[in-house]
């Protein structure tokens, strides 16, 4: 399994792309891989720091994509803003991150971690009490995420 991140600088940069460059290399790439899955989410907040598309500084991705309750998604995004991210920005190891949310009630909390040593002590710590303190069940109807140990050479 792979997962490709791409940031776009604004909106009207992304739909230039999708309408000049996709199609002829979205052509050229067929049959190298199956069952992709693409999705676009807006930008809505930092995670500890002014995110940067920046990698260098890294080694692992950890992302959650989560479908919440319509009637809970105020409360959600209230909760990964003041329970969420302060635990992560206190945690030794975190770079940054970067939450959006997509139509649907979709959103996609994406966090920058030094090692996967590092934000294994994170989630051992610290996730259980986080949960039940930000009501993530009552709000999260769907969640699927991964670690994701990055390769530098894919990095553009």
């Amino acid at each position: 399994m792979a997962h490709v991140f791409a940031f776009w600088e604004s909106r009207a940069f992304y739909d230039s792309f999708m309408a000049r460059s996709h199609d002829r290399l979205a052509a050229a790439q067929s049959g190298t891989f199956r069952d992709s899955q693409a999705k676009l989410f807006d930008y809505r907040f930092d995670v500890k720091t002014g995110f940067e598309p920046k990698f260098t500084d890294a080694d692992v991705v950890r992302i959650a994509h989560c479908k919440v309750r319509e009637d809970r998604v105020e409360h959600f995004a209230l909760m990964q803003e003041k329970v969420w991210n302060p635990a992560m920005a206190g945690s030794p190891g975190m770079v940054r991150g970067v939450f959006g949310d997509a139509p649907g009630n979709e959103f996609l909390v994406l966090s920058m971690w030094q090692s996967a040593a590092e934000h294994g002590k994170y989630r051992i710590e610290r996730v259980e009490r986080l949960t039940l303190r930000a009501q993530t069940a009552a709000d999260v109807a769907a969640l699927a995420g991964d670690v994701v140990q990055l390769e530098p050479t894919w990095t553009v």
